[in-house]
């Protein structure tokens, strides 16, 4: 529960930061604003299709009474459009940031630096690092679709698919979500994206803490535009807590070898030979 509150006051912090420096808050605003644009009318024209989407996709229905037919194809729609929307909160953050890598690199360094330190970051060329985002933000997408998709089809289970499925999936949403958010301050980091998601593994309470209330609010239109600019600077302080403290911890130092164990008891000390 502590690390869980520990998210939390994290994404209260990168929000502050942000509110309080209105020039980098102004500059982390316009990619959000761009991608938040695309989204939107992405969504409502599933919405307006979903209809169609959903009878098309059930044809064995067509000779069920209405009631049942009906039934299915509105569930169908509805989950449809959730999973819709799931996947744009997945990917919002991804997107927004390849859009926006320039910005939100800069707000990221800004916040290092007002903190105390700030790694150098890479030297490789911008197009080779946007690309590199782009592939990680792939990786980071398909492993997040192994949970996203048998939680779609879970969603049709009765009771289970209208009370645990959905806190779940609120769960994968947010931890993702901090896992794209963080990836600007890992990749200063030279941090590979297997390593970073092992990072954030292993601090799970403190990732969900982070980004599932995240993914709560990202649900309020234009509300995700509004967080963003935080939502980084956030992700840059929880990086130096994850990463620099996990790679500054010291290193188990192996026993000497001379050093007596239980298992193996030194050998008894024989006298030598008597000088002369």
């Amino acid at each position: 529960m502590s690390d869980l509150g520990a998210g939390l006051r994290y994404l209260g912090r990168g929000q502050r930061w942000a509110f309080g420096h209105g020039r980098w808050y102004g500059f982390g605003l316009l990619p959000a604003l761009v991608a938040f644009v695309l989204y939107a009318a992405a969504l409502t024209a599933l919405a307006y299709g979903a209809d169609d989407i959903a009878a098309w996709a059930t044809p064995f229905a067509d000779d069920w009474s209405d009631f049942w037919r009906d039934a299915l194809r509105v569930t169908f729609a509805a989950l449809l459009w959730a999973a819709g929307l799931a996947l744009a909160v997945l990917t919002f953050t991804a997107v927004t940031l390849l859009v926006g890598d320039p910005f939100y690199e800069k707000l990221s360094e800004e916040v290092e630096k007002s903190e105390g330190g700030c790694p150098p970051g890479s030297d490789a060329p911008w197009w080779r690092q946007l690309w590199r985002s782009l592939l990680d933000s792939l990786y980071v997408l398909g492993r997040a679709l192994l949970f996203t998709v048998p939680l779609f089809v879970l969603g049709f289970v009765p009771v289970l698919g209208q009370t645990v499925v959905p806190v779940l999936g609120f769960c994968v949403s947010g931890y993702f979500l901090a896992a794209e958010l963080t990836s600007v301050a890992m990749q200063r980091r030279e941090i590979p994206v297997r390593e970073r998601l092992a990072l954030l593994r292993a601090r799970r309470s403190l990732v969900l803490g982070f980004g599932v209330p995240l993914v709560l609010c990202f649900l309020v239109p234009f509300v995700a535009v509004l967080l963003m600019p935080g939502a980084v600077a956030g992700a840059a302080l929880l990086v130096r807590d994850v990463a620099d403290g996990h790679r500054d911890a010291p290193a188990a130092v192996p026993p000497p070898a001379q050093q007596a164990s239980p298992a193996h008891p030194a050998p008894p000390h024989l006298p030598g030979p008597p000088r002369r």
